[in-house]
């Protein structure tokens, strides 16, 4: 985020957003490591800023870094999972719609390499654009313009 912080943003965006510690280079790095993909940007220095982010009812609009990490790789091992959906490798999660829906990042060869936000409806196991940006997502979410 070239402007503002991301905390300025969001509060700009929702009085109802809470914050917590930043995430540590050190637990960024880890988990990327572990998750076989790089962060994006925008992502990287929000979690920087606040690892996760809550709004109205307790909501995550962004997870920390140690459920990105958790929920990742239990949707990539999962044995039922590999029978029902298609290969979860190709996202990055980093939120929920609280009905069972995810928003992600595509993964390619590695490297999160758009910036677009995607949503995974784990009813159909459709993965649908939503929004250009981390920035849009948020804007988008907290204001209802994206609704699941």
């Amino acid at each position: 985020m070239a402007v503002q912080s991301w905390r300025e943003m969001l509060r700009g965006l929702s009085s109802d957003c809470e914050f917590s510690p930043p995430t540590t280079e050190y637990q960024l790095e880890s988990s990327e490591r572990e998750l076989g993909a790089g962060l994006p940007d925008d992502l990287r220095s929000l979690l920087s800023e606040t690892n996760g982010v809550t709004a109205e009812y307790g909501v995550a609009l962004i997870w920390p870094i140690e459920r990105i990490l958790n929920d990742n790789m239990a949707f990539r091992s999962n044995p039922e999972f590999r029978e029902l959906y298609m290969p979860f490798e190709p996202l990055l999660f980093f939120a929920d719609a609280g009905n069972g829906d995810q928003f992600g990042f595509s993964v390619l060869a590695g490297c999160v390499r758009r910036t677009d936000v995607f949503t995974w409806n784990h009813e159909d196991d459709s993965r649908t654009w939503v929004a250009p940006t981390l920035a849009r997502y948020l804007e988008g979410w907290l204001s209802g313009q994206i609704n699941l």
